[in-house]
């Protein structure tokens, strides 16, 4: 009997976080927030993302600086006295949300998104194009923090049933409800993927 050789998920050396520079009105946000980041210094995952020290991304890239972790922001100038930047941790200043947005991806083996607002839905949508036009196969996964994105994913079936899209759109974004899921998620799309 031949023996299977076992998958192994490819660690993701650095993860994409989209979220809000709001807390938001439930604190569990916030929590869940620093729970990623301190996971991803856990294991040795760099933090991308969008560079300021507000809300939800000020709170997860703190928390991965702050237990050790690798973290890389990209800012817009124009947000720098808006946003501010997070002391000790590594950042690019850029001159538009475009080239923000293309760094942010290209620095990025999984892209991750928290709850937040129309920036965060406007990053996510546009790589979810992506995906869709096969520009990409990197993971897309929402933290679906409190039901926060259930009628987004209900968005999602209801485009399918109208068959704007195919159902292949299901399937390149991950919806997850439990923080302990996004990264073995993550590195199982990567797998699937091979990315």
């Amino acid at each position: 009997m031949p023996t299977q050789e076992k998958e192994t998920c490819k660690p993701m050396k650095s993860i994409c976080v989209y979220c809000g520079s709001r807390p938001g009105t439930d604190p569990i946000f916030k929590e869940s927030a620093i729970l990623i980041g301190k996971e991803a210094a856990k294991r040795g995952c760099r933090i991308v993302y969008g560079g300021g020290k507000l809300g939800l991304m000020g709170a997860c890239a703190g928390a991965a600086r702050d237990a050790g972790g690798d973290v890389f922001g990209v800012i817009p100038d124009f947000l720098v006295e808006l946003e501010g930047i997070l002391d000790g941790v590594d950042h690019k200043i850029v001159d538009t949300m475009h080239e923000r947005k293309m760094l942010m991806f290209e620095e990025s083996d999984a892209i991750l998104t928290l709850p937040g607002g129309i920036g965060t839905l406007e990053e996510l949508i546009e790589v979810l194009s992506w995906a869709r036009l096969a520009l990409h196969r990197k993971p897309i996964i929402i933290l679906n923090i409190k039901d926060f994105w259930r009628p987004l994913e209900e968005l999602f079936h209801h485009i399918v049933e109208l068959e704007f899209a195919d159902k292949e759109l299901l399937t390149d974004v991950c919806f997850v409800d439990r923080i302990e899921d996004v990264f073995p998620t993550a590195e199982k799309q990567m797998l699937r993927a091979k990315v």
